[in-house]
């Protein structure tokens, strides 16, 4: 179907490519549950190498990945110390608490980044009557305040004091490889010291479905079987793990320009009277669009950017949040200024 709309609404909306569907169509497969499907292999051995970890499991979603981790790591009254914005706080249902037992302990970061002293601050003196602290997990990068880059000598900062706590770390990376682009920082030297890890494949790399967590063989032995016990298993996966392949070989090097057509939406929605934008605060691909200067409201915003062809969605009563990705042109994203801008100057302009 022909796409009749500019899609911001999210870089999980993205479509495979021509070239990554014959990926697919021509993947060799067998049992991936027995690790039989040759295509499935090649995918996470490929991204256990990036991560500079063992092994590496492939799961239909990041959320799976999250929840299996905290699963594997926590036992039941166990906390999570996590940045309050992120999505294993609040985007997951509660699933922690539900397949893990565990409870998030949330900290107010600056844009989703938390400090190794509040981590530390966070972490439970050890006490009967307290719950346990046990896993400390960051988002790179922060989704929901903008995707922030954690910068790399704040994560070692962090992986320093866990490792004096005796807590596992965890990384939500599913953008990770948009702060590869964005810093050159390696995708190894971001995870060095980290327990887990995964990246999206449904983002900006383009994947139908799919995403991969890696760690120890130990961890990944465990993750299996949580794998199989929430239903996460496959058969002839291949056919999926193809675009996943592909999308290393091919979708890496051009998140680029997602962030170039991020920084410059934000750039032109920044002079535009009503609209709240701050380009410095554009680290990759996420832009925050602040209307509350305007006569409506996000949900009234995305109505009408809907109704004028523009597909985004409202995270808050006054706050739009739009992604570039790779099925967005820069053409598309000059349209969308242009559609915010006539919008702003007329019939939601400022009372």
């Amino acid at each position: 179907m022909a796409k009749n709309h500019i899609e911001l609404q999210s870089d999980t909306q993205t479509r495979p490519t021509p070239a990554m569907r014959e990926a697919m169509a021509s993947a060799e497969v067998g049992d991936e549950q027995g690790f039989n499907d040759p295509t499935v292999n090649a995918l996470v051995e490929r991204v256990a190498e990036l991560f500079g970890m063992e092994r590496a499991v492939f799961l239909p979603s990041g959320t799976m990945c999250n929840q299996i981790s905290a699963a594997v790591h926590c036992g039941p009254g166990d906390e999570i110390i996590a940045e309050r914005s992120a999505h294993i706080v609040g985007v997951e249902a509660g699933g922690a608490s539900v397949l893990a037992r565990a409870a998030p302990h949330p900290i107010d970061g600056t844009r989703g980044v938390f400090s190794a002293e509040q981590a530390e601050a966070a972490i439970r003196f050890p006490s009967r009557y307290a719950p346990r602290s046990r896993m400390i997990s960051i988002e790179q990068t922060a989704n929901l305040v903008g995707g922030t880059i954690w910068p790399l000598e704040n994560i070692r900062a962090i992986v320093n004091v866990a490792g004096k706590h005796g807590l596992k770390m965890h990384m939500d990376g599913a953008r990770v490889l948009n702060a590869v682009i964005a810093t050159g920082v390696s995708a190894k030297d971001y995870a060095k010291g980290f327990d887990s890890v995964w990246v999206d494949l449904s983002k900006g790399l383009g994947c139908p479905i799919g995403a991969v967590l890696a760690g120890s063989d130990d961890f990944i032995e465990q993750a299996w079987r949580w794998k199989q016990r929430i239903g996460g298993s496959m058969r002839q996966a291949g056919i999926v793990a193809a675009a996943g392949v592909y999308a290393l070989d091919h979708h890496v090097e051009r998140l680029a320009e997602d962030h170039a057509n991020a920084k410059h939406l934000a750039n032109r929605l920044s002079t535009v009277n009503g609209l709240g934008v701050e380009p410095d605060h554009v680290d990759t691909n996420i832009v925050i669009i602040d209307v509350s200067g305007s006569r409506a409201d996000a949900p009234t915003w995305s109505k009408r950017l809907g109704d004028e062809g523009v597909r985004l969605s409202p995270i808050g009563l006054n706050t739009l949040r739009a992604l570039t990705h790779l099925d967005v042109t820069s053409e598309e994203v000059e349209q969308a200024a242009d559609i915010f801008a006539r919008l702003a100057e007329g019939e939601l302009a400022a009372a």
